[in-house]
């Protein structure tokens, strides 16, 4: 059976790391594994969605709406934004975090400041966390996304099959690897 895994966020959250880091943990499980980067306008702040597929047989790493079996968000409008790809009881990750569009900012649209409240009513498995606050306590905002990954793996029941840890530490730049262990110890025990 195949899995489908929707990570959406902002240019510049590390999305494209964490799927990387997935990506390789997957393969070490033993699964045939795809990945999709789709960039945005990721240089100025938009959007960035990666795609991941995992099991026996993989052929594509791309999946349409209502094919995701989970959705992970660095930011809560863009896990709202994605909602339509998430398949009937499937699971959503966001951070608490808001990050305002340029059409926000230039007031052309509103931020949909009820985005919790929308994924609450729509998605009964959505876990919210302060990954972003958590990880700027740490000291680096930018480890965000390990700690959503932390997070993932220990929702996801990942932990036993494959080391992250080492994982993590062997993808991030190595005068950060302590600081990223430490967001994804944060991350798991949250």
């Amino acid at each position: 059976m195949t899995k489908s895994i929707l990570l959406i966020g902002v240019g510049g959250q590390g999305t494209i790391l964490i799927s990387r880091i997935l990506s390789s943990g997957f393969a070490e499980m033993g699964f045939d594994v795809k990945m999709s980067e789709i960039h945005g306008m990721s240089q100025r702040g938009g959007s960035v969605t990666t795609m991941i597929r995992y099991g026996d047989e993989v052929h594509s790493p791309n999946f349409g709406d209502a094919e995701a079996d989970v959705i992970i968000s660095f930011e809560k409008s863009e896990a709202v934004r994605a909602l339509p790809q998430l398949k009937k009881g499937g699971t959503v990750i966001t951070d608490d975090y808001e990050i305002f569009s340029v059409p926000v900012l230039t007031g052309a649209s509103e931020y949909p400041f009820d985005a919790l409240d929308q994924l609450r009513a729509e998605v009964p498995n959505t876990i919210v966390i302060e990954a972003y606050r958590a990880a700027e306590k740490l000291g680096n905002s930018r480890c965000q996304n390990i700690v959503l990954l932390g997070k993932l793996v220990n929702t996801m029941g990942w932990d036993e099959h494959v080391d992250w840890k080492a994982l993590v530490a062997a993808n991030v730049p190595p005068r950060t690897v302590d600081i990223n262990l430490r967001a994804y110890e944060l991350g798991y025990n949250m």
